[in-house]
């Protein structure tokens, strides 16, 4: 399964659930029996009165989790071209149902997002009531690589970071430390990698019967000001005014052509965004652009369930295979996009993606928090 599950007793009889993400070979990569498996873990969590809290991690040094298992769903739209895949289907309204659930959690859940958190791993921390990063954190939402666009709730937190960066991060799929993740509000707390078990111990320790949420935060608190002396110098923040100035365009193709231009600038972090940008798909800029400038007027729910179409969309169109078969599979790194020219990707192919792809009611109609 790759799941580990356990329940750790405190004081008073309280109880503290563990969910680990336990499959150290693929970098915690989520698949749908994990998805599964997690969500009715929490469920039934969150309906257990002994349990006070949860705690969400990932196994071994490298990465919490470094997205979705995403090598079979390619396998499943080859054997389905132009349609959506029955596996797509199910795989991204559990995944979606999951990151919901953990964005409306009734109870203290705090997620340890160390090493890589990528696409789906953040999904997972972005959801959580407290996100804890480290010096080893790496956050990033790099679809544009493989021909998809920023899902699990990305329309919903790129689109709400300080003026451009969150077009420029889903445009770019750079890289973030722990300081610009507590900087963009991508982050609550920062703690050492070595004080997990110190914040587990201290989480048996408190008292759940009174003022938890003060205790919570006291303790946070508390191990974050032995830490914050190796917290990493920022790299957005303070690269923002450039940025805001470099995207204040009309429109996408006009991001592409001012991004595209810094590949040999003299900032490496600039240029190594550009660079990914440039051998990334055309098709995907276009619908980070487009779900970027749609998920401001939504809900969290409405705008899952706008994810939701755009993936299977995008199961239907060759791009997502083309990425994954050049980027996981064959690793040549050298895509052959079916629209290599950002100029000449369709709008009526951008506006197709946002069309229900479905019969009948929509499969997250059910989701509110409205």
């Amino acid at each position: 399964m790759n799941l580990h599950f356990e329940e750790l007793t405190g004081i008073n009889g309280a109880r503290l659930g563990v969910a680990t993400l336990d499959a150290e070979k693929s970098l915690n990569a989520l698949s749908l029996p994990m998805i599964n498996a997690l969500r009715d873990r929490l469920d039934a969590w969150a309906k257990e009165p002994q349990i006070v809290c949860v705690l969400l991690r990932g196994n071994g040094a490298k990465a919490f989790c470094a997205g979705g298992e995403v090598r079979s769903l390619v396998e499943a739209c080859r054997a389905h071209p132009g349609e959506v895949p029955p596996l797509a289907a199910q795989f991204f309204a559990a995944e979606y149902r999951l990151d919901f659930n953990l964005h409306t959690y009734p109870k203290p859940l705090l997620c340890w997002g160390h090493g890589y958190v990528l696409g789906g791993g953040m999904g997972l921390l972005q959801g959580a009531s407290t996100r804890i990063v480290t010096p080893s954190s790496r956050l990033a939402m790099p679809e544009i690589s493989i021909g998809l666009y920023p899902d699990v709730g990305a329309s919903w937190f790129l689109s709400r970071l300080p003026g451009k960066l969150g077009l420029f991060l889903g445009l770019t799929g750079a890289h973030m430390n722990a300081r610009d993740a507590i900087d963009l509000g991508l982050a609550d707390r920062f703690l050492l990698d070595e004080q997990q078990d110190d914040l587990i111990e201290g989480l048996l320790q408190l008292n759940w019967q009174e003022q938890t949420e003060m205790q919570l935060n006291s303790l946070l608190k508390a191990l974050q000001q032995e830490a914050l002396a190796q917290l990493p110098e920022a790299q957005w923040l303070p690269r923002r005014q450039k940025i805001d100035e470099w995207l204040d365009v009309s429109d996408v193709r006009c991001a592409w052509k001012a991004l595209g231009l810094l590949v040999d600038h003299p900032d490496p972090l600039i240029a190594r965004a550009a660079r990914t940008m440039t051998e990334g798909s055309p098709l995907t800029a276009h619908l980070v652009w487009e779900q970027i400038s749609r998920a401001r007027h939504l809900s969290l729910a409405g705008v899952f369930r706008m994810e939701y179409t755009l993936s299977l969309n995008c199961c239907r169109h060759p791009e997502f295979s083309e990425g994954v078969r050049a980027r996981l599979i064959d690793k040549d790194h050298k895509p052959r996009w079916h629209w290599p020219d950002i100029n000449h990707v369709p709008e009526a192919a951008v506006e197709a993606h946002f069309h229900k792809a479905w019969e009948g009611r929509h499969p997250l109609a059910d989701l509110s928090n409205e």
